[in-house]
Order: C-alpha cells, then sequence, then structure tokens
C-alpha cells in the first residue's frame, strides 16, 4: 500500500480486542505489513511458503488471514471501505439497486471432488462464483459453490443473505438464467424485484446489454488478481474471503487517487 493508501484505511481497520480492553495477547507484527503480505499473495498467486522475506514469516501471515476470515472481520473491513467508496461518490452507504451473475472457474487439484462440480453450459469443471454488486460494480456479496449448483439455487442463498445486510436493496438485475419461480419467490418472501434483462436473439457476438455489463466488469477486475484466475482453495470460505481481498485493493486505491484529486480543505494555521 502506499501512505495515501494507508492512511485512507488506517481508520477503517477493526480495533483489536486487546487494544479495546477486551482481553488477548497483543500482535507482534502492524497490521500494515499483514495487510500488504495478504495483498501481495492475492495479487501475484504466489504459495504461501513462497512469501518474500521482506513481510513477515508465512505462518504468521496465514494466521492473520485464517482470524481475520473466521471472525468475519475481512467481512467487515470490506463493508466499510464499501461505504466510504459510495459516500464519496455522492451516494448513500446502502444501495438500493444490485445486479447478479456467476462465473465458473477451473479448480486446481487441491480442491477436493466433493468440493467441485462440472457447469454444462460453459465445460467447466470447477467452482462457480456468485456475485452481487452495486450499480458501481462493487461487491455486494459472493457465494462460491460447485460449479454443478444453478444460478436460482445459489440466489435462494445469496440474496436473502444480501438483503439482510441491505434493507435498502428492492431492485435486482439479472440474466435469463434467474427467470422463472425464483421471481416470484424473491417477490414473495423478500420483496425484492428481479428484473431479467434478456438479450435480443437477432444479435450476434458481443452485446453490452444495459445494467447486466455492470457485473461482467465486476469479473474482469478479480481475474486481474492472480490468485482467482483459478480455485486453488480446499475451502470455500477461504475462496470468498480473497474476492474480498480482491475488491478491499481495488475500493482502496479507487479511494486513495480521488482523494489525490480532490484534496480536503487545509487545515487551519494555528493561532
Amino acid at each position: 500500500m502506499s501512505d495515501a493508501e494507508w492512511f485512507l484505511m488506517r481508520d477503517l481497520l477493526p480495533v483489536p480486542g486487546w487494544l479495546a480492553g477486551r482481553g488477548g495477547r497483543p500482535e507482534g507484527y502492524c497490521h500494515r505489513q499483514m495487510i500488504d503480505a495478504v495483498r501481495y499473495l492475492v495479487d501475484n498467486g504466489i504459495k504461501w511458503r513462497a512469501m518474500p522475506s521482506d513481510f513477515p514469516p508465512w505462518p504468521r501471515v496465514y494466521a492473520f488471514f485464517a482470524r481475520w476470515r473466521d471472525t468475519g472481520l475481512v467481512s467487515e473491513l470490506h463493508e466499510r471501505l464499501h461505504q466510504a467508496v459510495r459516500r464519496a461518490e455522492g451516494r448513500a452507504p446502502e444501495p438500493s439497486a444490485a445486479v447478479v451473475d456467476s462465473q465458473s472457474v477451473k479448480a486446481d487439484a487441491t480442491v477436493a471432488y466433493g468440493a467441485r462440480g462440472f457447469d454444462a453450459g460453459k465445460k467447466i469443471n470447477g467452482r462457480k462464483r456468485h456475485l452481487l454488486t452495486d450499480t458501481f460494480g462493487l461487491l455486494l456479496d459472493v457465494l462460491v459453490t460447485p460449479a454443478s449448483t444453478t444460478d436460482r439455487d445459489a440466489a435462494r442463498i445469496l440474496l436473502p443473505a444480501a438483503r439482510s445486510h441491505s434493507r435498502r436493496l428492492s431492485r435486482v438485475w439479472a440474466d435469463g438464467g434467474y427467470r422463472g419461480h425464483l421471481q416470484d419467490w424473491a417477490a414473495q418472501h423478500l420483496g425484492l424485484v428481479l428484473d431479467v434483462v434478456r438479450r435480443r436473439d437477432d444479435v450476434r457476438g458481443f452485446q453490452a446489454l444495459p445494467r447486466r455489463w455492470v457485473v461482467e466488469r465486476s469479473f474482469a477486475w478479480l481475474l486481474r488478481s492472480r490468485r482467482l484466475v483459478r480455485d486453488y482453495e480446499r475451502r470455500t470460505d477461504t475462496s470468498e474471503a480473497f474476492i474480498r481481498w480482491s475488491m478491499i485493493a481495488l475500493m482502496n486505491r479507487r479511494l486513495a487517487a480521488r482523494q489525490h484529486q480532490h484534496p480536503g480543505p487545509a487545515p487551519m494555521p494555528a493561532a
């Protein structure tokens, strides 16, 4: 991270228990070092044991990553950054509309047979990432399943979880894979309008469809992180955590760039 990125992230970090007087052992390494190490691993796709010597030892970095994954701290940091980006864009912290879609990726040999599946439509043996984004393309929620899971079945898990976090959410755009009984179910149980944006039958090749292209761009952003080009993780919650770390880095850079372009007012001189 640059100094500008760390200055913005430092105030958004969850407070450790020992620092807030809730017990626990003080951490031996600075949060900036740990976050830099995790971001380096996500961006470059290295193995844990290949962590460069400039960072803390890899077992300590992995322990930090696992602790933040299991306690939900990475989700908390991601949510705080997401709200900060939306405020900087002049929007409400919680969105009222979202876009949902899925992406199938090949799984590495480390992924167990029971944790993967075959996507017959994409001809991919691996896992499927189900993303729910706002209209900026920023992540709201993610669910990783075997590639054989249908979009409609995954949406029955993803949409209620997102609805519980974003009470303002009222409309979701999706592709044709989500049409059918899911639309009635979402309206009846969640109060959501699931708007299916269909592709015209007379158009061949690529077509940028309204709203749907937003989440497609989000998938392209994720694939810039080499750790996410394939799924190497034994646990699905680890895959979800890496996706959140990738979006954290993207939002942090975006906030720092915006702060550089539009600096705040200069401090008043001392009397």
